[in-house]
Order: structure tokens, then C-alpha cells, then sequence
């Protein structure tokens, strides 16, 4: 099962910027459908957006325009540029890898948007 570590969250002002980073472990990282979900406070957790192993990209309709997701499978790693943000965006962010059936998830990393 592979194992992902998410870092890049905080605190952050309304308009600000942040980059997510999700590191994987494991050798089949370019096969992997990787997605940034979130839950935002009393929320079901929802999809952010994802991005295949060829590099084909998928946005929920909120965040298109402000949030780029994009990956380095030389380094194993998965990104989540978010610019723009509103308090609205204030949420545990969370990786996902997908192959086939199977799934994995990371621990979550929380950002806070507020001044």
C-alpha cells in the first residue's frame, strides 16, 4: 500500500497563496491517479481536483481558475498550487492515490484562511 505524506498547510490571509505538497512512497507513482480532496468544517469531504499519470487534469467547478494541481513522478510528489484563497477555502486538504480498485490516502494537512 503506498504511503503519502502531506505538507505545505497554514495559516494564510484572505487572498493569499499556498502549495500543497503530497510525497509518495513506492515505485508505480507514474501509474497512480493522484487527487487533492478537502473537508471544510461540518462538510462531507470533497474532491478538489485530480490529475492522471500522463498528466490529464480534472477541477471541481469551485476551485477552477484559482487551484493547480500538478505532479513530478520523478520525485513522487504531488502539488496543489491554491491562489486566490477565501475563507470559504479554510479546510483539511487531503492526498489521494488511485490504482485501479485500490486506494490510499494521506493524514491531511489543514490550511486556514484568515486574517
Amino acid at each position: 500500500q503506498v504511503q503519502l505524506v502531506e505538507s505545505g498547510g497554514g495559516l494564510v490571509q484572505p487572498g493569499g497563496s499556498l502549495r500543497l505538497s503530497c510525497a509518495a512512497s513506492g515505485s508505480l507513482f507514474s501509474f497512480y491517479v493522484m487527487a487533492w480532496y478537502r473537508q471544510r468544517p461540518g462538510k462531507q469531504r470533497e474532491l478538489v481536483a485530480s490529475i492522471s499519470g500522463g498528466g490529464n487534469t480534472n477541477y471541481a467547478d469551485s476551485m477552477k481558475g484559482r487551484f493547480t494541481i500538478s505532479r513530478d513522478n520523478g520525485k513522487n510528489t504531488v502539488y496543489l498550487q491554491m491562489n486566490s484563497l477565501k475563507a470559504e477555502d479554510t479546510a483539511v486538504y487531503y492526498c489521494k492515490a488511485e490504482f485501479g480498485r485500490a486506494s490510499s490516502w494521506g493524514q491531511g494537512t489543514q490550511v486556514t484562511v484568515s486574517s
